[in-house]
């Protein structure tokens, strides 16, 4: 653990601006980022784990691909009810987890070092969702199997959403899609288009737009809504915002100036 925070620590001194980087840059940091060195050494040890137990290869393999199958939902419903609702920031005790984790990627879309999910949020969710289904398909194998799943399926959704803010224009039409309708969800209407590289359940639940001539232009979609009388309100996330932009950036921009 402490390698990780020293590892992080690190990462966060530089400055990752994707609209200023190029994908070979992306890759480099995107596998330097300790969050992601830890989820990719935690399936390994899972895949590790599935040669020493005994376990049944098709309950197992069927364990893994429900984790997959359900992670984009999980996904949405998080995204779109804990991510996008108000009670977070309402609250002394979860305002900084909501700003780390939501808010502070909104008002700075291209920052890398907020783009990617924090581990102390993201490890115990992926654990609680997959953990449980892998056990009732498969057992002990099955928990290892489908909690692997999670953990390289979160690799390809942050992998992902990098490519999304990215200054990168992919080539394949799938990536050209979810990065359109991602791009909506930041600069022009934050209530739609939830998911990251899966919109299934946008489409079934009625929060997809494929263009932004489809839904008026949201006054809160880089506030979130919280703003003017929520902030003074619930003033614990503007006191530690302050309006300023992540702190690494505003040391360098000191150090510059003397």
């Amino acid at each position: 653990m402490s390698a990780i925070f020293i590892g992080y620590k690190r990462w966060r001194e530089q400055d990752y601006l994707l609209n200023r980087m190029s994908l070979h840059d992306l890759v480099r940091a995107y596998f330097s980022y300790p969050a992601i060195q830890a989820y990719l050494a935690l399936s390994l040890v899972c895949i590790g784990g599935l040669f020493v137990l005994p376990a049944a290869p098709l309950a197992t393999a069927v364990a893994a691909a429900l984790s997959v199958i359900v992670y984009p939902l999980v996904w949405y419903l998080l995204h779109r009810y804990v991510l996008h609702g108000k009670y977070l920031y309402k609250s002394k005790l979860t305002a900084a987890v909501w700003k780390r984790i939501h808010f502070d990627h909104h008002q700075h879309p291209n920052d890398l070092g907020v783009l990617f999910g924090a581990l102390y949020t993201t490890l115990p969710t992926i654990l609680i969702i997959t953990a449980p289904i892998g056990f009732a398909v498969a057992g002990p194998a099955g928990t290892l199997a489908a909690v692997a799943a999670g953990l390289l399926t979160t690799c390809f959704y942050e992998f992902c959403h990098c490519i999304q803010h990215l200054a990168y224009q992919p080539k394949n039409p799938t990536l050209q899609r979810m990065k359109r309708l991602h791009m909506a969800h930041h600069f022009h209407n934050e209530q739609g288009n939830y998911g990251i590289t899966n919109f299934f359940w946008d489409r079934v639940l009625g929060t997809i737009y494929e263009s932004p001539s489809e839904v008026a232009r949201s006054a809160t979609v880089r506030n979130l809504g919280y703003d003017g009388e929520e902030a003074r309100s619930y003033p614990w996330v503007a006191q530690l915002s302050d309006g300023k932009a992540p702190q690494r950036r505003n040391r360098k921009a000191a150090a510059a100036n003397t």
